[in-house]
Formats: C-alpha cells, structure tokens, sequence
C-alpha cells in the first residue's frame, strides 16, 4: 500500500502543476498577446475610465436612450454575479404578465408608434446580459431616442446603420447593434 503512496502524490503534484498552472498561464499569455482587448474583457473607455464591456449588458432606462434586452438576472438587472435565465416558460403567468407590461411601457412612451414590437425589447435572454438587440428593436425605439433628443430621426438612424455588426460569416444569426457603443455615440463618448 505504501509503494504506490508516493506514485500517487507525484502524480497528483505533477498533474497540479501542469493543468492547475502551467497550462491556464500559457493559454492566458497567448490570450493577452493575440486579442489584448477581449482577454482584458472586452472594456470600452471613455474619457480614459472604464464604462463597460461590449460582452455585457447595461441597464438603460432614460426616453433619450437605447434599451436594451430585458434581463431576468438577480437582484438587479444586467447583474453579470447573478448570470442565468428566468426558466419561465412560454405559458407561465408570470412571464405573460411582464412581457405585457414591458409591451405597455413601450407603447406608453412611444404612442405614435404602431410597428410591430420586436421580441427583444420584451422577452429577456438566457443569460440575461445581452450587450446587443436587433437591428429591429434599434429601429423601434429610433423615433423615441430622437424626440427625447431633440435630434432628426434621419440622424439617430444613420448612427445604428455606422454601429450595426452584421451576422458572423454573414450567415450566422442576425444583425445586431451593440447598446452600450451606441448610447455612448449618442452621448458624444464615443470611443
């Protein structure tokens, strides 16, 4: 028994070291070298502070921005500690009566507006921290950005057309535009 006690120890050592160390340190550094920016989480800067990452979701709420797709993350929204999806299914009582409410906000603020609501500006994802909404949903809320501004909706359209990302290999998903970037270029930060 005692013979392959020391085996087993040196084993588990060298196992430690080479998957617990040697390996995470080597796939970090190759991260940092080849894609700085998303090994450094994706952080966007303005005004040479950290304002959020392009990988996570912010709560925006003012008529003057972009929203969003809803979160179900707890306590509070966008919280990335909380990561995770409602398990609310498509019957549940609960999730038709916030898809609704979220329907009514939407019509409240924006009366004139008779489009068809798109489904991610009401219904919230599996993670819950969505960083992008449709091309669709942008458009939607374009006339109620633009009011709230005081600016041409010729205008607030032509910076979702400059920040829409197109499906990856021009196939996989759907257009996108990032919420964060976006309301940042409306507040004139940019980056």
């Amino acid at each position: 028994m005692t013979s392959l006690f020391r085996p087993t120890l040196v084993l588990f050592g060298a196992l430690t070291l080479l998957c617990g160390v040697l390996y995470p340190a080597a796939v970090t550094g190759i991260g940092r070298a080849v894609f700085p920016h998303q090994a450094g989480g994706s952080l966007i800067e303005a005004n040479g502070k950290a304002v959020g990452s392009t990988l996570i979701g912010q709560p925006f709420s003012a008529p003057g921005h972009f929203w969003g797709r809803p979160s179900a993350t707890a306590p509070m929204a966008d919280n990335a500690a909380g990561s995770g999806g409602s398990n609310q299914g498509p019957t549940n009582p609960a999730l038709l009566d916030a898809v609704k409410a979220r329907i009514d906000a939407l019509k409240a603020l924006a009366p004139g507006n008779h489009a068809p609501i798109p489904v991610d500006l009401v219904t919230a994802s599996a993670s819950g921290l969505d960083p992008e909404i449709s091309v669709a949903a942008a458009e939607y809320q374009a006339a109620r950005v633009a009011a709230a501004r005081r600016l041409p909706v010729a205008q607030v359209r032509a910076l979702i057309d400059r920040y829409r990302q197109d499906p990856a290999l021009g196939f996989l998903g759907e257009a996108r535009v990032n919420v964060l970037a976006l309301n940042l270029a409306l507040d004139g930060k940019a980056p």
